[in-house]
């Protein structure tokens, strides 16, 4: 009968490893990108955070990004932006990200996966940290998109093709 229930109990405690510690997003995050001649923010992003440090194999990004909240603090811009040569928001509503796998790096973690945007889903490495201090966790990440990869706008155009991402989402246990 010990060997049942220790086999039960041994079970049980291992299952709990088998899952990453999920995240709720806060509501003060930031998603920021910026070229030479054009910067702004997108103000609505939700989905789900799985992360474990000790646990990278099931931790998991599953995240959208709503393209209709673009910001570049122009509204006419703005209008521009979410057309049809570059975002084409009525058609292409959500850019996304789907981790497949997440690894330890040098300087911090690397999400691979999928980004989506405007219907191109290109492989992407997105480099970033996962910073505690106290109560306070915040994930942040900074990298480069190439937007004519994605159909964004055309080559050679008056905006640059390589726009900088920073993205700094503060987030609470579940």
């Amino acid at each position: 009968m010990k060997s049942i229930v220790f086999a039960v109990l041994f079970g049980c405690l291992s299952s709990v490893s088998l899952f990453a510690q999920q995240w709720k997003i806060g509501s003060d995050y930031k998603l920021a990108f910026t070229c030479a001649e054009v910067s702004g923010i997108f103000k609505e992003i939700s989905g789900s955070v799985n992360f474990d440090a000790a646990n990278l194999g099931t931790s998991k990004f599953d995240l959208k990004i709503k393209v209709e909240s673009i910001n570049t603090g122009n509204g006419m811009m703005n209008g521009h932006a979410k057309g049809e040569e570059w975002f084409s928001s009525e058609k292409y509503p959500n850019i996304t990200f789907t981790s497949t796998k997440i690894e330890k790096s040098e300087n911090g973690y690397n999400a691979i996966g999928k980004l989506e945007i405007k219907g191109v889903k290109k492989d992407v490495t997105i480099p970033f940290t996962f910073v505690k201090k106290g109560a306070k966790v915040t994930f942040v990440a900074k990298f480069s998109v190439n937007r004519t990869d994605f159909g964004v706008g055309k080559k050679g155009k008056d905006v640059s093709e390589t726009l900088k991402i920073t993205a700094t989402i503060p987030v609470t246990k579940k």
